[in-house]
């Protein structure tokens, strides 16, 4: 057991670690999970494929929200898919989602996903809250 002395800093260096909490809204239906990632790396964004420092989480569709604890501080971007049939995928047609979608600071949706740019956000406090409005196109 390490004992500290007077005046001592414990965890000298140690990186600052936040919650991240994550709020659905819109969810067209009780049907199927979201598939949440959390990502640092703009090169892995929306997919997260790559990432293996990317957190996923997947949660029922009716869950409203997600908690992620011990996150260490710095720029992020999350995507979601209401995954309705839980096939593990977001089901297009001729490119088109006809799953439901959404990304953090719910950024405009033109053709084909935002960057990263447009859905990063900070962490640089104890807690960051993004709410995402899950966009349905069929």
């Amino acid at each position: 057991m390490l004992l500290l002395g007077a005046g001592a800093v414990p965890l000298m260096g140690a990186t600052p670690v936040a919650r991240l909490d994550v709020g659905f809204n819109q969810v067209r239906s009780e049907k199927g999970l979201l598939q949440v990632c959390v990502t640092a790396a703009p090169d892995n964004f929306p997919t997260c494929v790559d990432d293996h420092n990317a957190t996923r989480r997947s949660v029922p569709a009716t869950a409203g929200s997600l908690r992620l604890d011990g996150l260490p501080y710095g720029n992020y971007a999350v995507a979601v898919i209401h995954d309705e049939n839980g096939n593990k995928k977001l089901d297009t047609i001729a490119g088109i989602p006809r799953e439901g979608f959404g990304f953090s600071r719910n950024p405009a949706i033109r053709f084909g996903p935002p960057r990263f740019s447009a859905a990063r956000f900070t962490i640089n406090s104890d807690a960051e809250e993004q709410q995402i409005k899950i966009r349905y196109i069929l």
